[in-house]
């Protein structure tokens, strides 16, 4: 017995190394396929106002992207399910690279249609990567869970970085077509992401359960509900003042690069909270973490409110993205808790399409309140939908504590 010991703890070494590596490789193919998705946020709206003859339409471009996102969710849980996960990522940078070449055809082309027609298979590689972080969740320990969701969201930290970077050192590499060379760069990310992949230990496909839970019950559960609609009002009410802030820039004077450098301070704070976030929900427990969120976005419409100067962009901005990393970290981790680990892959489709379909209506409706209404009412449609989530989960947790 004495001499399996050190065996045995050799084997529980090395799995945990593995377990940590994969978590890692997961954290560098967030990174990968966000930088995309953050380039786009700081172009799209620029590009869909140059190229689209009703001026409404600006942010369309995104919002198909979005929608796209959602609709990939039952489809990726499909493939996810069958065919396991590395084969579900393949095709998930797949759709990315042809995504960005259709983008850089569109914009080649003048064309807005065909600009529009690159957010779908966009979208559908965006809401594939979404699944990195369900990943990690399962080949982490359960006690490791946690971090291991917070740090592959902290991926995006590198994103938030390379993408407006890359934005603003290659719009006129091209010239004259503004931001062709960088869909042409954006490009090359998902190819990289494949070779990681390559590299990964990946779960299997779940076993199949004799008998499927009805996504009916899962979707009646307090639980769910909770989880869902925390993670659909964090990204939607996020998604909404985000799509809009380029255009409210350029209306106050502000370039290209200062918008990027806005979006930019804004991506950061969303994904570096990651490396602590775990650690914080697993001290102060995930409700306190989300009620925090809650706090920071409403302090985000606050400044949004009091001045247009560069200053006051970036503040609010950066506590919208601190806000959004709590409540949506903090909305996954109560995910985990609602299903059994065989109905893993359809409660995080139905999560998935859930928030993403929030944030494909955020992302077309932010362009028209925006033009309509202006920029104090988008800030303030902040306010209902954080109050409903912050309800939800204080039900839940009084649910919770009863049983």
């Amino acid at each position: 017995m004495a001499g399996t010991e050190p065996a045995a703890a050799r084997g529980d070494a090395r799995a945990d190394a593995e377990m940590r590596r994969t978590v890692w490789l997961m954290f560098a193919c967030q990174a990968l396929m966000n930088a995309s998705v953050v380039g786009q946020v700081a172009m799209s709206a620029l590009i869909g106002h140059s190229l689209a003859s009703d001026k409404a339409l600006a942010t369309l471009p995104m919002a198909l992207q979005m929608a796209s996102t959602m609709a990939a969710s039952i489809p990726a849980g499909l493939v996810f399910a069958r065919l396991g996960r590395r084969a579900g990522f393949v095709l998930g940078a797949l759709g990315a690279f042809l995504g960005s070449l259709t983008f850089a055809l569109g914009v080649w082309q003048g064309d807005f249609l065909l600009y529009c027609l690159g957010a779908i298979p966009a979208g559908l590689g965006f809401g594939i990567s979404q699944h990195y972080r369900f990943a990690a969740a399962e080949v982490a320990t359960p006690a490791y869970r946690p971090r291991a969701i917070s740090l592959v969201m902290a991926g995006g930290v590198l994103s938030a970085i390379f993408g407006p970077e890359l934005v603003k050192h290659s719009r006129d590499m091209l010239a004259p077509f503004l931001f062709l060379g960088t869909y042409l760069i954006l490009a090359l990310l998902p190819l990289a992401c494949l070779a990681l992949l390559s590299r990964a230990s990946l779960p299997p496909a779940p076993p199949c359960p004799k008998v499927a839970t009805p996504i009916g019950e899962i979707l009646a559960r307090p639980a769910f509900l909770a989880a869902a609609i925390t993670g659909a009002v964090a990204y939607g009410t996020m998604n909404l003042v985000m799509t809009s802030t380029p255009l409210e820039m350029m209306l106050c004077g502000f370039g290209v690069g200062a918008s990027a450098t806005v979006i930019q301070l804004h991506a950061v704070s969303m994904f570096a909270p990651g490396f602590v976030t775990g650690r914080l929900i697993a001290r102060f427990g995930v409700r306190r973490i989300i009620a925090a969120g809650a706090v920071l976005n409403l302090l985000c419409v606050g400044v949004a409110l009091s001045g247009r100067e560069f200053g006051h962009f970036s503040v609010a901005l950066m506590l919208l993205g601190l806000g959004w990393n709590f409540m949506f970290v903090g909305a996954t981790s109560l995910l985990a808790e609602a299903h059994r680990p065989e109905e893993r892959v359809r409660a995080q489709a139905a999560n998935d399409f859930i928030v993403f379909g929030t944030v494909a209506f955020t992302a077309f409706a932010s362009g028209a309140i925006h033009a309509q209404a202006g920029w104090l009412l988008l800030n303030l449609m902040l306010v209902p939908a954080i109050a409903l989530a912050l309800g939800l989960v204080a039900l839940q947790s009084r649910r919770a504590r009863a049983a």
